[in-house]
């Protein structure tokens, strides 16, 4: 009977434990969606404009060129731990590479922050001057994805 009981309470206080650690790797999932929700958002705006499939308008531009800026300036590589990789967490599209290859990671998110780096100036003086901004924001995603992101 004791070491039913044994039994029991270890598996009573692994539980919790397991519970815990599962949650706050969803939590750390969800905070990377929302860094990339709200980047995708921005650089919606941004694209339409550079597209013409939505009126230039300089405030909104630098304001969405702004908020990819303070973006770039949030740790984001810090929120890819182990056990996040696609396959081991749902909905996470990140591959197994990034954690074999971090210093390539964060040089990559690096290339995003100097891609953003004075955007929100840049994009005023007409639409014309979008384009070229979305274009090296678009490239530093792209060299990120190409290697670390798993195709949806």
């Amino acid at each position: 009977m004791r070491l039913l009981s044994a039994a029991a309470l270890a598996f009573t206080v692994t539980l919790p434990m397991t519970t815990h650690a599962d949650e706050a790797l969803d939590e750390l999932l969800e905070a990377r969606h929302g860094f990339y929700q709200m980047l995708a958002m921005n650089m919606g705006t941004l694209a339409g404009m550079a597209k013409g499939e939505t009126p230039y308008d300089e405030a909104t531009a630098s304001r969405a060129a702004a908020n990819i800026e303070a973006l770039t300036h949030y740790d984001l590589p810090s929120l890819f731990v182990e056990g996040t990789a696609s396959g081991q967490i749902k909905d996470s599209a990140a591959k197994p590479e990034i954690w074999t290859n971090m210093d390539d990671f964060k040089t990559k998110f690096g290339g995003l922050v100097e891609a953003a780096t004075g955007a929100s100036e840049a994009v005023k003086g007409g639409q014309d001057k979008v384009g070229p901004v979305v274009g090296k924001l678009g490239g530093a995603c792209k060299a990120c994805h190409d290697v670390y992101r798993e195709k949806s």
